[in-house]
């Protein structure tokens, strides 16, 4: 498999079951820096994409990922490696349960694309569903841990299936999280909403709501997807 070329940096991944996707470039390109986090934590990092989309976006000191699976680890590790930002990036071979247990580090910004299909899944390739399956973190255990390790006025941003917004919503409170900003995802004007790119923190205030739609036509991208993305796909 060929690796995906950024402007910036370059993602192999031939080990990971999890291949670069619209999910994740959104993501990394929609986390606001706006409080100019010195600290970032990407949870459930793959390739490592979102970790290194916000290592060229901020001036953070520090970027930590975390990656359960060997063989994704791996190639995330070498990604980071094999970037301009190597000397801000680690990844933790870990899951998240075991990182909360170990760890009393702080973050200014968490970030997570989470695995998020919670029905059975079977593609044919047993490291891809689980990938893909919430039960490898679900989105309570994942809140819960968020809660411990954002400081104070940090900020998380996730994206999940438009479906589970108001669910995710309501483990958030319950954790003392509040939705700041949500943005929901489709992929042209005539489909129904598919994510939501969502922003907390421990303030609660009237959440910022705005709809992104990706493509007018096959291959023709809207304004503002291209403006939030060009700064990493090469065509764009």
């Amino acid at each position: 498999m060929k690796p995906f070329r950024f402007k910036e940096f370059t993602i192999h991944q031939d080990q990971c079951a999890m291949k670069v996707g619209t999910d994740g470039v959104l993501l990394g390109a929609w986390a606001s820096l706006d409080k100019q986090p010195e600290s970032i934590l990407d949870i459930g990092t793959g390739t490592g994409l979102i970790a290194l989309q916000l290592a060229q976006r901020s001036y953070a000191e520090t970027i930590d990922a975390i990656e359960l699976d060997d063989a994704a680890y791996e190639q995330c590790v070498a990604n980071f490696e094999a970037s301009p930002w190597a000397d801000r990036l680690f990844c933790y071979h870990a899951g998240f349960d075991e990182f909360v247990d170990e760890m009393d580090h702080k973050y200014d910004l968490i970030v997570s694309n989470p695995p998020f299909y919670a029905e059975d899944v079977a593609s044919g390739n047993p490291f891809r569903d689980k990938a893909r399956q919430s039960n490898s973190l679900p989105f309570d255990e994942l809140v819960q841990g968020v809660s411990k390790f954002l400081t104070e006025d940090g900020i998380f941003a996730v994206i999940i299936p438009f479906k589970e917004e108001k669910s995710f919503v309501g483990l958030a409170e319950h954790v003392g999280m509040f939705p700041n900003r949500i943005t929901r995802v489709k992929g042209n004007p005539d489909t129904d909403f598919k994510r939501s790119l969502m922003e907390f923190s421990f303030h609660q205030n009237e959440p910022i709501i705005d709809t992104l739609i990706i493509e007018e036509g096959r291959h023709q991208y809207t304004k503002e997807y291209v403006e939030l993305t060009q700064a990493f796909y090469l065509k764009m």
